[in-house]
Order: structure tokens, then sequence, then C-alpha cells
């Protein structure tokens, strides 16, 4: 049986921040319950390198066998990423698939939803999408996906054929921001240890 996790990483998505309530309602929740894991939700940069490059520095002396990442939409794909690089266990909260297709709408000047902040998405974060795509899961066992069939902005079965072969919650109904997230923290917790 693996080790519980230790240390606990929350990845937004595009456009979102750390104030987003699913990672607002994780950090209470660790804070609360279990104030020994050590926890981090960096504000990522537009730039896929250097979220990437952001947050292998602040898992740089992390135990890597005792380290869980959630991420939420683009967090999903870059927590693919970060577990596929360190072996670490992840929970994909509907995960971007191929965000260097789906972004392309969104080159140029854009707002974040948390604030009025104004950021510039360039067209060369799209290369850097693709460059940080996986093209298989090495040991899916690793992973937890959770997937809305409701969700509004990706496509569902895109998200379940890429995480075939890992354990996945498939939800009926909810949405993009999984509004019933409550209902699932006690899958997450339990898929990374947190509950012993």
């Amino acid at each position: 049986m693996p080790e519980p996790i230790s240390h606990l990483l929350y990845l937004h998505g595009f456009r979102s921040s750390p104030q987003s309530t699913k990672a607002r309602k994780m950090a209470a929740w660790v804070a609360q319950l279990r104030p020994h894991v050590v926890w981090s939700c960096p504000q990522l940069p537009p730039s896929p390198r250097r979220a990437i490059a952001d947050v292998e520095a602040v898992i740089a002396e992390w135990p890597t066998d005792r380290i869980g990442v959630i991420g939420s939409s683009l967090g999903g794909y870059y927590a693919t990423a970060v577990a596929e690089r360190t072996g670490c266990r992840a929970v994909p909260l509907n995960p971007a698939v191929e965000p260097a297709r789906d972004l392309a709408a969104f080159i140029g000047e854009t707002t974040a939803w948390h604030s009025d902040e104004r950021f510039d998405f360039e067209p060369a974060f799209i290369d850097e999408l693709r460059a940080l795509r996986m093209p298989a899961l090495t040991r899916p066992a690793r992973y937890l996906a959770i997937i809305a069939k409701g969700d509004e902005v990706l496509s569902w079965r895109e998200m379940q054929a890429r995480y075939r072969d890992a354990r996945v919650k498939l939800i009926e109904g909810s949405d993009h921001a999984l509004s019933d997230f409550d209902t699932h923290l006690p899958d997450i917790v339990h898929f990374l240890d947190l509950d012993r």
C-alpha cells in the first residue's frame, strides 16, 4: 500500500486562480483536517512552459512518492504532465485533453476569472502546450480522473478516452466547474490515502 500523501499540489485551470471555488475548498479541507500536509496552489502564468517550470520549482524538494497533484481543466493537463515526469499520483478534474487545439481561439488579450487582470495569451503558448503532451499514460493506476458528462466546455468522451485505462469517476450531469465538488471530495481523499 502506498504511503499517504504528505505534499499536495493544486493546479488551477485556464484564466483561473488559487481563488477558484475548488482550490479554496481543498485548501480549507487540508488546513482543517490534515494540517500536517504541505499544501501549495500557485498562481500559474499564462505560458505553459513557465507554468511547468514554476510547478517543478515548488516540488523540487518534495518526496515524489508522497506527492499528490490535483488539477482542474488545463490544470488537469498540467497535473498529468507532472505525474508522468515524477511518478506521483494525480487527480485530473474535467481535464483538458487537447488544449493546444482548444485554446487557439483565445490567442490575444483576455481576462482572468477572479479579477479584472488582463493578460496576453501568445501564439507561442500553443507550441508550449503541444510540447507537454504525453502520447499515453505510462502508469494509469496513478490517476483518478473525475469527469462530468455535463461539462459544457470540454468533451467528456474525449476525456474518458484519454484516461480509459486509469480509474475514472464518470458523473452524470454536473458541469465544467464541478459545482458539486463537495460530493467528490471523499473519492479524492481516499485515492490519495489522505483518509488514514
